[in-house]
């Protein structure tokens, strides 16, 4: 790819990526990305490089005789002390490790014991002064060169949607709205009066003929229905379309994809952290039924962190963190590459000592929870739950179909038969009165709010709303308040063909509480049976994370994933920001790629990590830092852990035909997954990926085997 393609992709992925989020971008998004990317689209567009720096090291004789010196001595040191220390910790380890594993997995144990995992022991930390900023270096003051063409950001703010589907057309054809025609009608204006360059904007009119880009919300499996008299039919049912849109299918939103950053431009990279699995389900979902899932419905954090990495718990902190870092080659024409893993591990706290719950429930019941027994997965969900209640736990349900309802107050474990025997009366029928059925929850759980108590609403649906306020936005106002007094919200979804990732990830974003897609009764064990502690009970809010890299040893960086989670550099310490809920023993893993500078070495990422206390919601801030002295020399001498989270980032890379995934073979990934297996052996999880990595890999072949097909036969 030419130079100027390649900056085109860089600016538009961070474009796409950072307008399509509800919150306004700031100031100094608006004037450097969009400029930048229209600028690349009239073909000004300047590739910049830079010179790496060399260093001449001479080594003397005598450096190297006093070298000698001090490696023999220090063998001879080694030889006597290290074999007694050993075996006693070998024996002190053992006797933990099979303590805690059953017989059958022995031989495991000893491996584990004989064989301790490299990377596995948490980074040192330590405790900032709250509110005190931390000094860094200046960002590089704009240049004569790099002139701003826009300054009225309202005007792009308000067109920054209909901008972005200008800029991501491929050819697709359809008529301009008026979005899009205002938005080229206000940057002709803008570039008139900032450059006087009004013509050059020709390429972005819209004359019949022009192509039109795709809406940035892909609608994917089925497409849009043949129109009918009257408009186009409710699948279930309802008064308007359903989610706001024109189509009853599947929803899913296209985030971006993350660029590389210089760090001479930015040496900070903020975001909020996210422990949702709903993607990795949702694809699995896709992948086990015979098809690929949509590139928009893959992101790369929620693939990651849905495995268990064996990650160690605080004893005393709320958090650990642990890192790691190894050279890496993934795709076309990477060089001088490094992988780097992040890690936040959260204190456990057994389900003795977990709070009580008030939760509400509020199940969709409408026609479409009909589909593949959506709603009889929900019971099965429901009645796990209640075997694994407390005494002072409670439960309350509400309902809503056509319209919203209360179906059960709040009852404990003396009224068990009473709650089950609600569960098993719920039954599908009506449209889907969405935002009813979550004001009628939230009203119950305010009056049933107890201080120190577990305040949860669980909305168990396949989010596809078809009365009242059906899009996202509308039904996010609901639950923006509620949330910060105290009851939060976890957004369940159940349901394939029919169904809206995009409502659903939202609402647990913003109702500080979490999204997962259940589609198996294995996946609602694992949430209700296996888990449920870490699900209910959360142990910090609004965890930010910033990694400060130094632009003395980094290049440049990408962050593989969490483009819906970015926070603006400087709101991390605004403490009325929102961030990420993590739970009880939950981990958050995030992925870097990174550029070194050639021949440059010491600290190379410097991480702080903000949060609130979950019942106080006192402020504390934390930092650790990585070197290059504790990058591994090469991947395979990395530990197990971090190859699996590796193998897991590529997947996804590639399922989301991720630009940085181009060339990447999922032959390869799948190779490497394979000897995973045989390491982590009895980890279903583990098992199931090599399965899904080889589905996914023959779903590809046959894919592009059509696609050849077809254009040989369009080439005749």
């Amino acid at each position: 790819m030419k130079k100027k393609d390649n900056n085109l992709e860089k600016n538009i992925s961070r474009l796409v990526k950072l307008t399509a989020d509800s919150d306004k971008p700031s100031e100094a998004f608006t004037e450097s990305l969009i400029d930048e990317a229209l600028q690349e689209l009239e073909g000004n567009g300047q590739g910049r490089t830079r010179e790496g720096r060399k260093i001449d090291m001479k080594v003397t004789f005598k450096t190297f005789a006093w070298a000698a010196v001090i490696l023999v001595a220090c063998g001879v040191v080694f030889s006597i002390v290290v074999p007694s220390l050993q075996k006693v910790r070998e024996r002190s380890n053992m006797q933990q490790v099979v303590k805690n594993i059953p017989p059958t997995f022995e031989e495991l144990a000893i491996q584990a014991v004989t064989k301790p995992a490299k990377g596995s022991r948490p980074s040192k930390i330590e405790y900032t002064q709250v509110g005190k900023e931390v000094a860094s270096k200046p960002k590089r003051p704009v240049t004569s060169g790099e002139v701003k063409y826009y300054r009225d950001t309202d005007t792009i703010r308000k067109h920054a949607d209909a901008i972005q589907r200008i800029l991501s057309s491929e050819g697709q054809k359809v008529v301009a709205g008026p979005a899009e025609q205002a938005a080229v009608s206000s940057a002709r204006d803008l570039r008139a009066r900032k450059a006087g360059e009004a013509g050059r904007l020709e390429s972005l009119g819209y004359p019949a003929e022009a192509p039109v880009a795709v809406d940035k919300l892909r609608v994917c499996l089925p497409r849009r229905p043949e129109p009918v008299p009257g408009g186009y039919p409710m699948a279930h049912g309802g008064t308007v379309p359903p989610n706001g849109e024109d189509v009853d299918a599947m929803f899913f939103k296209n985030y971006g994809v993350n660029p590389f950053i210089d760090t001479e431009d930015d040496h900070l990279s903020t975001f909020a952290t996210d422990v949702d699995t709903g993607s990795y389900t949702v694809c699995r979902g896709f992948l086990q039924d015979g098809h690929l899932p949509p590139d928009e419905a893959v992101r790369v954090e929620e693939f990651v962190n849905y495995f268990d990495y064996g990650y160690s718990a605080p004893q005393e902190d709320v958090f650990a963190v642990y890192s790691a870092a190894a050279p890496w080659r993934f795709g076309e024409g990477r060089k001088n590459s490094y992988l780097m893993r992040l890690a936040l591990k959260a204190q456990q706290i057994s389900e003795e000592n977990r709070k009580p719950a008030i939760l509400t429930f509020v199940i969709d019941v409408s026609g479409s929870m009909n589909r593949e027994n959506r709603l009889g997965l929900v019971k099965k969900c429901l009645r796990m739950l209640v075997e694994k209640l407390k005494p002072e736990d409670k439960i309350g349900i509400a309902v809503y179909g056509s319209r919203g309802r209360k179906v059960m107050g709040y009852k404990g474990l003396d009224a068990k038969d009473d709650i089950l025997a609600t569960i098993e009366t719920l039954h599908a029928e009506g449209s889907t009165y969405a935002e009813e059925g979550i004001r009628i929850g939230y009203e119950m759980a305010e009056k049933a709010y107890k201080k120190g108590y577990i305040n949860r609403v669980i909305l168990c649906s396949d989010g596809v709303a078809n009365v009242g306020q059906t899009g996202a936005d509308a039904i996010l106002e609901v639950i923006r308040q509620k949330a910060e007094k105290g009851v939060t919200l976890s957004s369940l979804g159940f349901g394939m063909g029919n169904y809206n990732d995009v409502l659903l990830e939202r609402l647990g974003d913003k109702g500080n509480g979490y999204y997962a897609y259940i589609d198996t009764i294995s996946e609602a064990k694992r949430l209700f049976e296996e888990n449920l502690t870490g699900a209910l009970q959360v142990v910090a809010r609004d965890v930010k994370v910033q990694v400060d890299f130094n632009p003395d040893v980094v290049r440049s960086y990408r962050l593989i994933g969490y483009e819906n989670r970015d926070v603006p550099d400087d709101k991390f310490r605004d403490d009325k920001y929102d961030g990420g809920e993590v739970g009880a023993g939950h981990s958050v893993t995030a992925l870097y790629e990174l550029k070194l500078w050639p021949g440059k070495s010491g600290t190379v990422a410097t991480t702080y990590v903000r949060y609130k206390d979950a019942d106080t919601m006192a402020v504390t801030e934390f930092k650790s830092s990585i070197g290059t002295s504790e990058f591994d020399e090469i991947f395979d001498e990395s530990s197990d852990e971090f190859a699996l989270a590796a193998t897991v980032g590529e997947f996804a890379e590639i399922l989301r035909k991720s630009y940085w995934a181009r060339g990447a073979k999922l032959d390869t990934v799948l190779e490497r997954a394979q000897r995973l297996s045989d390491r982590f052996k009895g980890d279903a999880d583990v098992i199931e990926l090599v399965d899904l990595i080889s589905k996914a890999g023959k779903l590809m072949k046959v894919s592009q085997d059509s696609e050849d097909r077809a254009g040989s036969v369009s080439d005749r």
